[in-house]
């Protein structure tokens, strides 16, 4: 008879990887099951707040990058910027990020097994996912998650919304950071995140609708292309979309959506890993009380806060007269940017 682990992780991206680390550290038996092989790049902002990289430090995990100390934004001559009050932030590569979990991983004594994972076998005591048999299963196969169709979650949003949906591009420079905040920079019908990583390295992502290149996205934005002008390109643009993905439930037997396969609201306010990392370790919880279905109560309990946030500013900025006054009212009125960025914070 196979041996039975307790949680199963199908998925090794960054939440994955930290769903497995936060179960090993418990003392749970855990296997990642990645269909990918390479560094685990893909579009992402990169912009790890102070609350994710303090729990990736709580779990061992202090990946290398470049701190920000806030959040910037732009448009055109005005500015609104609001430091954190506490610890700060850190850009990180993804690629670094993930090297960084599969190392911790590792030396948890977590399984790996290069396999992909189209369907789940169910029984009342245990769930097979591929080779392995496991008590649990964190599924953590991304955005557009093909356990989460597979398992009859996905929502289908409606034409008329699918029209609007939203896509990301990300890139990286080779020049100095000229801030050390996160700068957002607004446009009538796209944003751009520079965030640094290193300390002669910036990520930029643009996030709009599709249907444009990177190249035209940044022409929205003359001021950055300008400073970007002439700076080696050390990464080729990873995209990804539509960015808003819902599931019916985070809760399929023994199966458990943890990251963006759980449901996905949009980049806007930069908290994919924040939410990650909170909901990875609320599943866990879940687990190791032997209680999943009090995952999908403690997976809304703590991502409340950053989908609310982010619903109530992607709704505010549908509008283009409310777009072009949010950086003028983030001016006139900055306790409550200041408010807003430490509440994501």
């Amino acid at each position: 008879m196979s041996r039975v682990v307790d949680l199963a992780v199908v998925g090794g991206g960054p939440v994955g990887l930290a769903t497995a680390v936060a179960a090993a550290s418990a003392g749970l038996s855990v296997t990642v099951l990645e269909a990918r092989a390479g560094d685990g790049d893909k579009a992402c902002g990169e912009g790890l707040m102070p609350s994710p990289l303090a729990a990736l430090q709580g779990w061992g995990v202090d990946p290398e990058g470049h701190d920000f100390t806030g959040i910037t934004y732009r448009r055109g001559h005005r500015s609104a910027s609001a430091r954190f009050r506490g610890a700060p932030g850190r850009g990180v590569r993804r690629t670094t990020l993930v090297a960084a979990l599969r190392e911790r991983a590792d030396a948890l004594g977590v399984q790996t097994r290069r396999e992909r994972v189209g369907s789940l076998e169910q029984s009342s005591q245990t769930v097979r996912a591929g080779g392995v048999t496991a008590r649990y299963v964190a599924v953590a196969d991304g955005l557009h998650s093909p356990l989460r169709r597979a398992l009859g979650l996905d929502q289908q949003r409606a034409p008329r919304r699918r029209s609007g949906a939203r896509y990301g591009q990300r890139r990286h420079f080779a020049v100095r950071p000229w801030s050390p905040m996160v700068e957002v920079t607004w446009a009538d019908d796209a944003e751009a995140y520079v965030t640094p990583v290193g300390a002669n390295e910036v990520g930029v992502a643009v996030l709009g609708r599709r249907g444009e290149s990177y190249d035209d996205w940044l022409t929205r934005f003359p001021e950055l292309r300008a400073r970007l002008d002439g700076a080696p390109v050390t990464s080729r643009v990873r995209g990804a979309g539509p960015l808003r993905q819902t599931s019916t439930s985070r809760v399929a037997g023994r199966a458990l959506l943890v990251g963006d396969a759980a449901g996905y609201v949009d980049a806007l306010t930069g908290e994919g890993m924040a939410v990650g990392f909170a909901s990875a370790q609320a599943l866990v919880d879940c687990v190791v009380r032997d209680e999943p279905q009090a995952y999908e109560r403690q997976w809304h309990r703590v991502t409340r806060r950053p989908r609310l946030l982010t619903e109530g500013l992607l709704a505010a900025t549908t509008s283009r007269r409310l777009r072009q006054g949010l950086v003028p009212a983030a001016q006139r009125v900055p306790f409550a940017f200041d408010t807003a960025v430490n509440l994501l914070a």
